[in-house]
């Protein structure tokens, strides 16, 4: 995972939305319907960044702002408002907002400014992340297989699958598992679908004959690069 997100709204379709964005992107998210809620979750669970509404229920996101900032004065916070006032945006860094996003916002900026906070302060954890896969390089921030010279980016699907796989190079990892860590669910759809991602790897990864996916049939999916 690329960092753990509490992400607080109260429009439950915005609140969908977001989240399977935010996941499909690699990111761990909690979720909370306001204020309350959000304060009670970042007490319970170990987040990275804080991306809140400012106008809610029961409690609003400046309020919770102000809790958050007690327990924890350096995580990130940004606030998402349709509030446009110059002196709404001024309170909202008074309290400790690191970034302000006004709605309608394209979700595209959204993951970039949440990349940056969190690279900010020292939280992007792919930044880094690379395995060596027999001649291939797999670099999980960049989501590329780089062979000899030539470098094949991945979808950010074969790029989740194949990351698992290398995590337990040589292992059999279980398909369900498989499916749970990719798409948070295991269903029927998922298996056809983690098939046809299986088969386009093994294309990518085609240019290095030692190196394999076994199909463990009834079992899962073994990534092995023979010695």
């Amino acid at each position: 995972m690329k960092g753990k997100i509490l992400f607080v709204e109260d429009e439950a379709d915005l609140s969908l939305i977001v989240t399977e964005t935010l996941r499909n992107e690699g990111y761990e998210v909690v979720t909370a319907v306001d204020g309350i809620d959000g304060l009670c979750k970042f007490k319970t669970d170990t987040v990275d960044i804080v991306v809140a509404d400012v106008m809610m229920p029961r409690m609003d996101g400046f309020s919770m702002a102000k809790e958050i900032r007690k327990i924890s004065p350096s995580i990130p916070l940004l606030f998402l408002t349709a509030k446009s006032r110059v002196e709404d945006v001024e309170e909202g860094f008074e309290i400790g907002a690191n970034d302000y996003l006004k709605k309608p916002f394209e979700l595209r900026e959204l993951i970039v400014r949440i990349k940056a906070l969190l690279r900010q302060h020292g939280i992007c954890r792919d930044e880094d992340k690379r395995f060596e896969i027999g001649r291939y390089t797999f670099n999980v921030a960049t989501q590329t297989l780089k062979f000899d010279e030539n470098e094949t980016v991945l979808s950010h699907f074969e790029s989740k699958i194949l990351e698992y796989l290398a995590l337990s190079l040589g292992k059999t990892v279980d398909a369900s598992e498989l499916m749970i860590a990719v798409w948070n669910r295991d269903d029927p759809s998922n298996r056809n679908s983690l098939h046809g991602y299986i088969h386009k790897l093994r294309r990518v990864l085609r240019h290095d004959r030692a190196i394999s996916i076994i199909n463990q049939r009834g079992f899962g999916y073994m990534l092995t690069v023979r010695r």
